[in-house]
Formats: C-alpha cells, structure tokens, sequence
C-alpha cells in the first residue's frame, strides 16, 4: 500500500514532563491538531476532499477522549461528503503497518507483490498492548495470545524509571543497551513463560527484577544493597533488560508456530511502538529467517500510532464489501 501522506501531529513535548501521557491533555491536543493535520495530509497529497473515496479512522480501542475527538471529525466528513465511513480497531492496524510503503520508493508496494501472505502470525508491541494473532485474512484476525500485565512498552518505561534514564524511557533504553562495550550477560534476568504451552506474556516479573538489582533486595530476604550504577553497570543492565524482553517475545511466537503445523504461517506481520526497538527487530528477523517465514516490518515513520496504518486497514475492508454507518462509537477496548 503506498502512502501519498502521512502527517503526524507529535504530543511528546507536552507529556515529557509528566513522564508519560496525560488523557486530559491528549485529548485537548486532539482538538486544536485535527484540522490542521487533515488539511496538510490533503496539501502533501495533492488532492482536495472532493476527490477522496472513503473516510477512515481509528475507533477502539485507546483513550476516550480522543477517540471521541477523531471519530466526531471523520463522522463529519463522511457525511457532508457524501462518502463511505470505515471504521478501524488500531491494534489490527498496527498490523498493516508494515504493509506500507512510502510514496516515490522503488519497487512494488508490499501487499501487492504477488506472494501470498496469510496464514500469517501477527504481533503488536506497544506501549498499551503486546499481543499475537492468528490472521487468516485482513477481516480474518483473531487474538491467541496477551500480556497478562504489563505490556511490553509499559515494561521498558518502568524499567527505564528505575535506572534513572529520561523519558522517553523506552528509546533511551535502547540507545544505552547499543552502547560500545555493554554486555547482555553481565545480569542474568528472567524469560518469561508462564506455563509451558501457554501463547500469553508476561514483563511484571522482569520489571521486578530490574527493580531488586538496581536497589537490592528488601526485608528479610535482602543479600544484596542496591547496584553501584556506574556507566558500565547502565549499559550492562539495559543490554540485559533488552535481551530477557526480546526473548519472552521471540520464544512466545516460536511456540504459536510450533502449533501451526495444520496451517503453517507464511508470515510474521508486527507493528507497534516497541518494533522501532534495535534489538527486537534483529530478534524477529532472526526468528523469521529460521523458520522460513516473509517478514513485515513496519518502517521507522510507521511503527509509532499513524493515519497511514489505519487508511491501509481500511482500504482492505473497504475492499471487502464492509463499511460502517454514522453510529460509529468510539470504543476504549479492544475488538477481540
């Protein structure tokens, strides 16, 4: 699918302080950037309301507010265009992400190469979700397996807050764990498995231990005072982190396409925040090459929420006959 636009009004700034997203102001920031996001996307684009066949957005799942924001702006246009109004679970968007291809790149767009993709495994790795799927087709998608606490981006903000390094605590992380000379075997972190069959995750167990290394173990089971953290010790410990995080990932999809023997996967289609991440995307590479299966990166400008996922999302649903009525509601969770 190629991108003629793609504009991303960016909150970073206003929740840095805050170490995290604030609803109320997200939703504020919503109000004052949709319509001068819409119009840019139409200027970069080359193109006036008029000629646009559909109007997409992202419904569910995610903060109320602004969700409301977008889903009262995209019922507007359908309406006063006349146009068909789709509406799009963002999670399932992620998944297309790295469908996208931008717009003056050589070669074929990704979903138009003319190799089959499904059946395909699918993952999303953010941080308010770290799911897999199960996708038989793009309106064939269905969750085998969910974090049972934290999800995956959540766990390296956490562990980015115990360490001391600045928000945004995730990429931070990473940039340190790349650092000349850092060690992933300096500290020997848990790999989550919960039981031995099970498709679900699990990081409160590493944030923990990242917790108890760094200011030592309390009460009565203390044998060890907190950790000396010298440049080193940060590098070390972040290269761990990365390393136990990426393998709870990397054993998890292994064991969903050990159980696909009936229908092998052809694919691996991942998305979401954490899949900018060095180590994660070397990890499910090397996973993808092992097991013979075409791998769906999304590029950098798309791994983070975009308008460009969710209008490739729904330009196959629109293809497929199915398209939503001005009833449309804004949903906090999650279809499936």
């Amino acid at each position: 699918m190629r991108v003629r636009a793609s504009v991303v009004a960016s909150q970073h700034a206003l929740h840095e302080e805050y170490a995290g997203v604030v609803p109320e102001i997200a939703s504020r920031a919503h109000v004052e950037a949709i319509i001068p996001v819409i119009r840019e996307a139409l200027a970069q684009a080359g193109i006036g309301l008029g000629m646009l066949d559909a109007i997409a957005v992202g419904h569910r799942p995610g903060l109320i507010g602004s969700l409301l924001v977008g889903v009262a702006a995209a019922k507007s246009l359908a309406w006063s265009l006349g146009k068909p109004l789709i509406g799009v679970d963002h999670v399932e968007a992620h998944l297309y992400s790295g469908m996208l291809v931008e717009e003056g790149t050589q070669g074929e767009a990704a979903d138009r190469d003319g190799v089959p993709l499904f059946p395909a495994l699918g993952l999303v790795v953010s941080g308010g979700h770290t799911a897999m799927y199960h996708i038989d087709a793009w309106d064939a998608i269905t969750r085998i397996g969910s974090t049972i606490d934290d999800a995956l981006g959540e766990a390296y903000d956490k562990a980015a807050t115990i360490m001391g390094i600045s928000y945004p605590g995730g990429p931070n992380l990473d940039r340190l764990a790349q650092q000349p000379g850092a060690s992933d075997a300096a500290f020997d972190l848990p790999i989550s498995r919960l039981s031995p069959t099970s498709l679900d995750f699990s990081f409160s167990g590493l944030k923990t231990a990242v917790l108890y290394t760094v200011r030592g173990v309390p009460g009565e089971r203390a044998n060890r005072g907190p950790l000396d953290m010298t440049a080193q010790n940060a590098r070390d410990l972040a290269a761990s982190f990365q390393k136990a995080a990426s393998r709870a990932i990397t054993l998890k999809l292994d064991r969903a396409i050990e159980a696909s023997h009936a229908s092998p996967y052809r694919t691996l289609l991942a998305g979401g925040g954490v899949t900018l991440n060095s180590r994660l995307r070397t990890e499910l590479a090397g996973l993808a090459a092992a097991r013979g299966l075409k791998l769906r990166l999304p590029s950098p400008p798309y791994c983070m929420d975009n308008a460009a996922m969710i209008a490739g999302l729904a330009f196959e649903h629109i293809c497929a006959g199915r398209a939503d009525t001005l009833a449309l509601q804004a949903m906090p969770t999650a279809s499936r």
